[in-house]
């Protein structure tokens, strides 16, 4: 009788387990602030819903085989200037499903605090980076300015080569890195371009402007004559008013559909973001603690987007 009571005991913890791995929500952790507090807030509603959930650290790169492969389940910040290529390649091969679009719009581009107009007068005007190269460089004897990016693909490459813009990139590997190098510049009032993106705790905190590259048109992107530039493609800024929509996989779907309805409702605003970023940016909250402010700032728009949903 022990035998079988132990046999039995040990085919339900088994069977829990299986059950538990089947049903736990694996959330996506990218290289910027906003998306990580974002995450682990609704992560920690999903969680304390009675669903288990576990945090996976992944690049932007990475994360679209593993959507598809079901080993994440969702990502809550697809920004249009550096992931609608991929999104949109595997929603329409029906690999990944769309889970609508936020309130909030963005734009990502070349970024520098508002100060270094003093320095270069001609600033927003994207010609006047090398008007004002001396200001950008890291030496007096360097013959290219700087512009500071992250690990993100955005083209910026194709934008130096396309309008000729005499500057070399320093990447960085995560935003906290270029947030580092950004307060370094604030601190001491030195010139500085560097990626940046809205929302954004820079919003709020550190005012400054976006380049003014040539408008954004589609055909920038695919036809050498659409431009200024009749060699090359990218010869414009990033759109501006992007869209950021949200993704899951369709194990999701199956597997925690109360869950997968509340990642739909999910509706972030400009201010929403901010928030997300500023709290871990500016306050220095951890990511946890930050996560937590978060829920309790919004906790009526999360219980309105739970007010829809079997969550």
């Amino acid at each position: 009788m022990k035998a079988v009571s132990s046999l039995l005991f040990t085919l339900l913890a088994f069977f829990h387990c299986i059950s538990f791995a089947q049903n736990q929500v694996s959330i996506p952790l990218n290289e910027w602030s906003s998306q990580r507090v974002l995450s682990k807030a609704l992560g920690k509603v999903i969680s304390d819903a009675g669903t288990p959930v576990e945090y996976v650290e992944i690049n932007v790169e990475d994360q679209w085989g593993a959507l598809k492969r079901g080993a994440i389940h969702f990502q809550i910040e697809v920004w249009e200037p550096s992931m609608k290529e991929p999104f949109n390649a595997l929603v329409a091969q029906n690999d990944i499903v769309e889970m609508g679009t936020h309130e909030a719009t963005v734009i990502e581009d070349w970024w520098y605090p508002k100060y270094v107009e003093k320095y270069c007068p001609l600033l927003p005007d994207w010609k006047a980076l090398n008007e004002c190269i001396a200001i950008f460089k890291e030496s007096p004897s360097d013959t290219k300015g700087v512009y500071h990016g992250g690990p993100w693909d955005y083209g910026d490459a194709d934008i130096i080569r396309a309008l000729n813009i005499n500057f070399e990139i320093n990447r960085f590997p995560n935003s906290v890195e270029l947030w580092k190098q950004l307060n370094i510049a604030l601190e001491q009032e030195q010139p500085i371009v560097l990626l940046n993106w809205s929302p954004n705790w820079t919003d709020k905190y550190a005012k400054g402007s976006f380049i003014k590259f040539p408008e954004y048109h589609e055909q920038c992107e695919t036809d050498p004559d659409w431009g200024l530039n009749k060699k090359y493609v990218k010869d414009c800024g990033n759109r501006k008013h992007g869209w950021l929509k949200k993704a899951a996989s369709h194990t999701l779907k199956h597997t925690n559909h109360c869950v997968f309805e509340f990642i739909e409702q999910a509706n972030f605003t400009k201010d929403m973001i901010v928030d997300a970023s500023a709290l871990v940016v500016v306050n220095k909250l951890t990511e946890d603690a930050a996560a937590q402010h978060w829920i309790d700032t919004y906790s009526a728009e999360l219980k309105q987007w739970r007010s829809n949903t079997c969550l």
